[in-house]
């Protein structure tokens, strides 16, 4: 599982569509529906029941899409740490 197919997924969850996660994503729609599948074939279950063009989350979907936000949140926070911490904007400076 990576960051990105959390991302993926949680654009669709949101959009209701690959199509639509895409665009938000400024990626193309394959390459969306592929990551997808990639992270269900690994979790072993399928996230979204595909009715027509609409994508609806399944219960697995359910339970993944708030630990897929605390999880790309925490990440974006630890980026932001060490930043702060490289440009000097942030963390403890001892002078000797």
């Amino acid at each position: 599982m990576t960051l990105q197919q959390l991302t993926y997924f949680l654009a669709a969850a949101e959009h209701g569509s690959f199509t639509a996660a895409a665009d938000t994503l400024h990626l193309a729609r394959p390459s969306v529906s592929e990551q997808i599948a990639h992270l269900e074939a690994e979790l072993g279950v399928a996230l979204f029941v595909r009715t027509g063009r609409r994508l609806e989350l399944t219960d697995a979907g359910r339970l993944l899409r708030p630990e897929a936000e605390r999880t790309l949140t925490a990440a974006s926070d630890a980026a932001d740490v060490v930043q702060r911490a490289r440009t000097l904007t942030g963390g403890t400076a001892s002078l000797g």
